[in-house]
């Protein structure tokens, strides 16, 4: 009877401790898909600033509204703590960046901003836009150096 309780108490807490394990994928495939949905802006309005593609003041205009509509997103319910590269396959963000997440999310209140900078110079032309990319290129750099993993 004892090896019975004992056998039944382990495979209970084994079973608990799956039942208390997250599924982040959600989480995981949001915060990507708003990532990529920020790179396919970027390189619009790089391709313009570099001159590999004309200049089209609507396009860059809907590419920059775009970054703009992306940056009010909310971040918090995307990076649950548990979602890290150590935690889950597929990431790169770093575990401590829950340590200092107001750090993450000022981060991203600063790319907000660079994106309404962005959008201003959208329509004044091709010379307006390297400066404005530079600007958040540079919020994008600073989060990912702090807060992103190497790729492998």
């Amino acid at each position: 009877m004892k090896k019975t309780l004992t056998t039944l108490t382990i495979v209970g807490l084994l079973a608990g401790g799956t039942a208390f394990a997250q599924d982040y994928s959600a989480q995981l495939k949001a915060r990507q898909g708003e990532m990529r949905i920020m790179a396919i802006n970027l390189g619009i309005l790089g391709s313009m600033a570099k001159g590999e593609t004309e200049y089209s003041a609507e396009a860059a205009q809907a590419a920059a509204d775009t970054l703009v509509a992306v940056s009010m997103i909310g971040q918090a319910p995307l990076w649950p703590a548990g979602s890290s590269e150590m935690d889950i396959e597929g990431t790169r963000a770093k575990a401590e960046m829950w340590d200092n997440l107001p750090d993450v999310l000022d981060k991203w209140a600063a790319f907000g901003d660079a994106a309404k900078v962005m959008q201003a110079a959208a329509g004044e032309g091709q010379a307006a836009l390297g400066p404005a990319l530079g600007t958040v290129g540079g919020t994008c750099k600073a989060c990912h150096d702090a807060h992103r993993a190497p790729a492998n």
